[in-house]
C-alpha cells in the first residue's frame, strides 16, 4: 500500500516560516560593537511604523500551527505501526536535540578557545549571540515531550482545550500587566504556544471549512490584534523593540493569539491560489529542497551570519552597521543576504546530505522539525 500523499502547502507553510525567520535574522540584524563586545538590535526601534511589518514577518504562531498537525498525522501513523506514544515521543526529541546539542557544544568549545587562548572576554557574546536562536527549538521540544498531555486534551475536550489554553494565557496577562506579577508571565511560554500547537490539531477541520469561516478568522484575528495593540497595554511589534516597555514574544503575551488566528486565516485564504501555484515542476522542487534541509538551515543560520560577519571584519575592516540606519544600509538589504547565505550552504550541504531525501520518508512524513 502506498502512503498517501503529502501536502504540499503544509510543507510550503513550514518552508515559508523557515525562510522568514532566517531572512528576518540575516538582514534585519543591526550589530553594534561597544566595549563589552557585540550587542544587537533591529531597525523596528528607529523606523516609525515598520512594526506593523511584524504582523505578517513574526511567522513561529504559523510555524507551532502547522507543527502540531504535523505532529498528530505522524503519531497517527507510528500508531497504526505499533508504535508506543512513549517511543514516539522521545524520538522526535532525539531527532531534534542531538543536532542543536552539537551545535552548542562546538560553539562553547570555540568560545572557551578563544577566550583563553587571546583573552578575548566578549567572545562569550557572541557564542549567546549565535546559539539565542535555539530558544525556540527549545519551547518546540517541550510541547513534543508535553504531546501525551495535548493528546488527551484534544480527544477529552476537543476545542474546549483551545479556549482554556487561551483563557488561561488571558489571565495571566491580567495577573502580569494589572498587578504586577512579572514571574507569572513565564507560564504564556507553555500556555501560548501550546495554544498554536494545539490548533494545528484542527488542521484538517479548518480545511475543510467553507471560505466564508476562513475569511471571518482572518478579521476576528486582525481585528483582536487592533484592538489589543491599540489599548494602550500590548506594544505593536510582534518581536522585541528597544525601547519598549515589554515584548509580546518574551514571554508571550495573549496578542499571539490574536495574531495566530489572523495567520490562520490569511493562509486559508491563500490556499487555492498557493496550491495551484504549488502544483508547478519547479516550485515543487524548490519546495522539496527547502523542506529537506529545514532542520540544517534554522540550526546553521546564524553560525553562517557568524562567519560572514567575521570574513567582512578581516577583509574590509567593517563589522558593525551605523545608528539609526540610512538610506544606504536599507538599499544594502539584498546584498545583506547574500554572504551568511553562501558562509552557511556549505555547512547546510555537509549536514543536509546524511538526512535520507524526502522521497524516502513518505511513510514517517515531516520527520524533524
Amino acid at each position: 500500500m502506498n502512503p498517501p500523499e503529502r501536502d504540499k502547502y503544509v510543507d510550503w507553510l513550514r518552508a515559508l516560516s523557515l525562510i522568514v525567520v532566517v531572512g528576518w535574522h540575516w538582514a534585519f540584524t543591526i550589530l553594534v560593537w561597544k566595549p563589552h563586545g557585540p550587542e544587537p538590535t533591529s531597525p523596528l526601534g528607529f523606523t516609525s511604523g515598520l512594526w506593523i511589518l511584524t504582523w505578517l514577518l513574526q511567522v513561529l504562531p504559523l510555524f507551532f500551527y502547522v507543527g502540531g498537525h504535523v505532529h498528530l498525522l505522524s503519531w497517527h501513523r507510528a500508531r497504526e505501526r505499533g508504535v508506543g506514544i512513549g517511543s514516539f515521543v522521545w524520538r522526535r526529541i532525539r531527532a531534534l536535540a542531538l543536532p542543536a546539542l552539537f551545535l552548542s557544544g562546538v560553539w562553547v568549545a570555540v568560545g572557551a578557545a578563544v577566550t583563553f587562548t587571546f583573552e578575548v572576554d566578549w567572545m562569550w557574546r557572541v557564542v549567546v549571540l549565535v546559539l539565542s536562536p535555539l530558544w525556540f527549538l527549545a519551547v518546540y521540544l517541550m510541547l513534543i515531550a508535553l504531546l501525551p498531555v495535548a493528546l488527551w486534551l484534544h480527544q477529552r475536550y476537543d476545542v474546549l482545550a483551545l479556549i482554556w489554553l487561551g483563557g488561561a494565557a488571558l489571565v495571566v496577562d491580567v495577573l502580569r500587566f494589572r498587578y504586577g506579577v512579572d514571574g507569572v508571565g513565564w507560564l504564556n511560554m507553555i500556555l501560548v504556544w501550546g495554544l498554536a500547537h494545539q490548533a494545528g490539531f484542527f488542521y484538517d477541520r479548518i480545511v475543510t471549512l467553507p471560505r466564508r469561516y476562513d475569511v471571518a478568522l482572518l478579521w476576528t484575528g486582525l481585528f483582536a490584534l487592533f484592538g489589543l495593540v491599540y489599548s494602550g497595554i500590548y506594544p505593536g511589534s510582534m518581536v522585541g523593540v528597544p525601547g519598549d516597555k515589554w515584548s509580546n514574544m518574551a514571554p508571550p503575551t495573549f496578542v499571539i493569539v490574536a495574531l495566530l488566528l489572523f495567520q490562520i486565516g490569511l493562509v486559508e485564504v491563500l490556499r487555492p491560489a498557493m496550491e495551484r501555484v504549488l502544483e508547478r515542476p519547479r516550485w515543487r522542487r524548490a519546495n522539496d529542497f527547502i523542506n529537506r534541509y529545514a532542520l540544517a538551515l534554522y540550526l546553521f543560520h546564524t553560525t553562517g551570519m557568524s562567519i560572514a560577519l567575521g570574513l567582512s571584519w578581516w577583509l574590509f575592516g567593517t563589522l558593525g552597521s551605523t545608528i539609526p540606519p540610512d538610506l544606504r544600509w536599507w538599499l544594502e538589504r539584498p546584498i545583506a543576504i547574500i554572504g551568511p547565505l553562501i558562509c552557511t550552504a556549505p555547512v547546510i550541504y555537509l549536514f543536509g546530505r546524511r538526512r535520507t531525501p524526502v522521497k524516502q520518508r513518505q511513510d514517517e512524513n515531516y520527520s524533524g522539525v
